[in-house]
């Protein structure tokens, strides 16, 4: 278990910077609003639209919780959780088009803030990529659209 932990760190770390070589793969905002308040506008711009929040990863705690099993002595976040959701009209619409778009859903947004900056709370998700026939992109794109419209709406 704790060698497929460590296994999972490593790859993430040789991930990341890719991801933050090129911007076009993450949206991201942030704000200097308090996390918790933060959190709770990013899960009620979901839930407004009628949208379920599945589940909340908490990122930030796992990576403390384990940091001594892997041999960790920096620690990375403030605050880190991510939530997913998967609405059902979005998701039926991309997978119809591409059955292999299973791979975008759920939809996750993380919310964090840095153990350097922990005044600074950033709000991320990944872009899906515009692949497939037209109506694959067309579906992933409005994907993409709620994603960003949620972002915008609770962080403002």
């Amino acid at each position: 278990m704790l060698k497929r932990l460590a296994a999972l760190i490593v790859a993430v770390a040789f991930v990341a910077p890719a991801f933050a070589a090129d911007p076009g793969n993450v949206v991201m905002r942030k704000t200097k609003a308090k996390f918790e308040d933060v959190k709770e506008d990013v899960v009620s711009a979901v839930t407004k639209r009628g949208l379920v929040v599945d589940y909340t990863g908490y990122i930030g705690a796992m990576l403390d919780r384990t940091a001594k099993d892997v041999g960790a002595t920096k620690k990375v976040y403030a605050q880190a959780e991510a939530i997913q959701f998967c609405p059902a009209t979005l998701a039926r619409k991309m997978m119809e088009a591409d059955p292999h778009n299973i791979a975008f859903c759920p939809y996750v947004i993380a919310i964090y803030s840095l153990a350097a900056d922990p005044g600074t709370v950033y709000v991320a998700y990944r872009r899906p990529a515009m692949t497939g026939s037209p109506q694959s992109r067309a579906a992933l794109k409005a994907v993409d659209d709620l994603l960003s419209a949620i972002l915008k709406e609770a962080v403002k």
